[in-house]
């Protein structure tokens, strides 16, 4: 009789923790696809994706290569969107990218790798680096509170392997 009250004891703490699991993997799907939806923001120079996604806030910062826009309007004004129309050619692409999770807050940790033509110029870059957002569940929906990239150029013998 005590190994039967064991197993349903165990079978029900499982049965419990289904439903974090599934709520676990749903947060994690949601996450990737704000980033994705971030991603394709910078590439279309597209302030949207960031209007939806990003806790607008007084005291918000993102860190771009060194440099900082305060607020999501600065962001999206000053670097998302002029970024149009410096570049003939511009991609961006995430991989590598790992989701942390806790209660009402995650991270997450992406690779990224630029390659973009400018008008001025014709002057062509080709970055790699690492990007971090920082996200707090507000209600049903995660928003970006804090973002930080750097990258630095891919050297000429990085390109043969």
């Amino acid at each position: 009789m005590k190994n039967i009250h064991n197993s349903l004891f165990f079978l029900s703490i499982l049965l419990l923790s289904l439903p974090m699991a599934v709520r676990a993997q749903d947060d994690d799907r949601t996450l990737r696809e704000v980033i994705e939806a971030v991603r394709v923001g910078w590439i279309e120079a597209d302030g949207r994706p960031f209007r939806k996604h990003f806790l607008d806030f007084e005291g918000a910062r993102y860190f771009e290569g060194g440099g900082q826009n305060a607020g999501l309007t600065d962001l999206i004004e000053h670097h998302v969107e002029p970024e149009a129309e410096a570049f003939e050619s511009f991609s961006l692409d995430f991989s590598n990218i790992e989701i942390h999770i806790e209660t009402g807050f995650a991270w997450a940790l992406v690779d990224t790798e630029i390659r973009a033509k400018l008008k001025s110029d014709g002057r062509e870059i080709h970055n790699k680096g690492r990007g971090t957002y920082l996200f707090r569940k507000i209600g049903p929906e995660w928003k970006i509170v804090h973002t930080n990239s750097a990258s630095r150029p891919v050297k000429a013998e990085q390109h043969k392997h």
